[in-house]
């Protein structure tokens, strides 16, 4: 396949980690996958933590706005591949319908934003979120797409999210 696969990350808000996990698949899929976020119900802006985290790591933030999920369900929309949920509601959610069904897993991680207390355990809380999604899209990118069948490939995106041990 010459073209890259096209990845979705949702979260409700799309203000935070479905952010972080845009930016990093961009980053470590260059070439492979285009990641793009979405939200259910978006905040309409991005977390200032995230973009400050990203910006410490030299990604890219030119790409990061809240958006809708409803605007990759529109005609016209990237067809994606993979769609992923990163919060426990998003997944909990009726989603838009795909088109050309993409294949699914949810890889939840716990709420940075939701986290009180002092400026260094908020950064503190953005950085782990990062440090799982990183982890998971690492084993995401290198598992072989051209070779697996989808229901192997299937088991291995769930176990994506469940293998890692959550922040708690």
């Amino acid at each position: 396949m010459n073209d890259p696969y096209n990845v979705l990350f949702l979260c409700t808000g799309n203000s935070a980690r479905s952010i972080l996990a845009e930016a990093i698949l961009n980053r470590v899929g260059a070439g492979k996958f285009r990641a793009y976020s979405a939200g259910s119900h978006p905040k309409g802006e991005v977390h200032p933590y995230a973009l400050q985290l990203l910006k410490t790591l030299n990604h890219d933030t030119s790409f990061a706005r809240s958006k809708d999920w409803q605007e990759f369900a529109a005609p016209g929309a990237p067809e994606m591949n993979f769609v992923f949920t990163v919060c426990d509601n998003a997944a909990n959610e009726s989603c838009p319908v795909w088109p050309g069904q993409p294949m699914t897993a949810h890889w939840g991680v716990p709420d940075p934003a939701a986290v009180e207390g002092t400026d260094a355990e908020k950064h503190l809380a953005f950085a782990e979120a990062y440090r799982m999604l990183n982890n998971r899209i690492s084993i995401f990118v290198s598992l072989p797409m051209n070779t697996i069948d989808k229901l192997a490939l299937q088991k291995r995106l769930d176990e994506i999210g469940r293998d890692l041990p959550k922040a708690g």
